[in-house]
């Protein structure tokens, strides 16, 4: 996908803001804003990166790419995104992770979503992930589509949800029928279950913390819906071993994050004991 950081302009930029928070996304950042190529604002929130990522995109807004540059204290996900929102001027914005990047289908798609009528306010967009031994899957297999896509003004992240943030829009959502974002980070599995670990002492956490009980059945068939919807529905299946991989790993967060949560309880209501002198 890369093609020189030098900007070119040969149409009139796209009304659109591109947001993206990122820290230390030196490995992956350079593709994600080439991909961006046409938009009139690509606004970028950084958390205290230590790596190339803030020279990277300083090389970036030298050769006249659209791109302003926050550095922000970290505020939490939905908080950081919030401020990035903020931040964006154009009549669209577009939420878009430093490890992802649009297809081509999606950039020759975004003239038409944003030309939405009036009632439209925002647009939920697939994402297709690059799985180790296979690539990016195929078109037809992608995940949930999310709302990405919004008019400025009619979107808010809440500011509660600690992971899993996402835009709630005051107006009609649709969803893109075509395009996708690619999601590029394929870490080697001792790495992914460390992520899959602390994404769900977070979603744990925020369960816990707002009052949801366990349920013995969410601990044995979350785990498995949590599969099927990935490896039937989204069709990992097409994907070979790598799509059952992706699928398992799926399996597993869910797994986590409903054996934490029991956990939290019962520690709550039995605190550990060594009760071995009477035993």
């Amino acid at each position: 996908m890369h093609s020189g950081i030098e900007q070119t302009r040969t149409t009139v930029p796209l009304a659109l803001s591109v947001f993206i928070i990122c820290k230390n996304e030196e490995a992956y950042l350079e593709n994600c804003i080439e991909s961006l190529a046409g938009c009139a604002e690509i606004v970028i929130v950084d958390s205290g990166s230590t790596d190339g990522t803030l020279p990277l995109i300083r090389r970036y807004i030298a050769a006249g790419w659209p791109i302003r540059l926050f550095e922000e204290p970290w505020r939490g996900y939905a908080g950081q995104k919030q401020f990035a929102l903020d931040q964006c001027t154009q009549p669209w914005c577009l939420n878009v992770d430093s490890d992802e990047r649009l297809d081509g289908p999606l950039r020759a798609a975004l003239p038409r979503l944003m030309d939405a009528k009036a009632e439209v306010v925002g647009w939920r967009i697939a994402r297709r992930p690059y799985l180790i031994g296979y690539g990016y899957t195929p078109l037809h297999v992608r995940e949930r589509k999310n709302l990405r896509l919004v008019r400025r003004g009619t979107g808010s992240y809440d500011l509660s949800q600690a992971v899993h943030e996402g835009i709630s829009a005051n107006g009609i959502v649709r969803k893109a029928p075509l395009g996708s974002l690619l999601h590029y980070r394929p870490l080697p599995m001792d790495e992914q279950i460390l992520k899959e670990n602390h994404y769900s002492t977070l979603k744990a956490d925020q369960a816990y913390n707002t009052g949801r009980r366990p349920r013995a059945l969410s601990l044995v068939f979350s785990p498995a819906l949590y599969f099927v919807r990935l490896y039937l529905k989204a069709g990992l299946w097409r994907c070979g071993t790598p799509g059952f991989i992706e699928a398992m790993t799926g399996a597993v967060y869910s797994f986590l994050t409903q054996a934490k949560l029991h956990q939290r309880h019962a520690l709550r209501y039995r605190p550990n004991h060594d009760d071995s002198q009477s035993r």
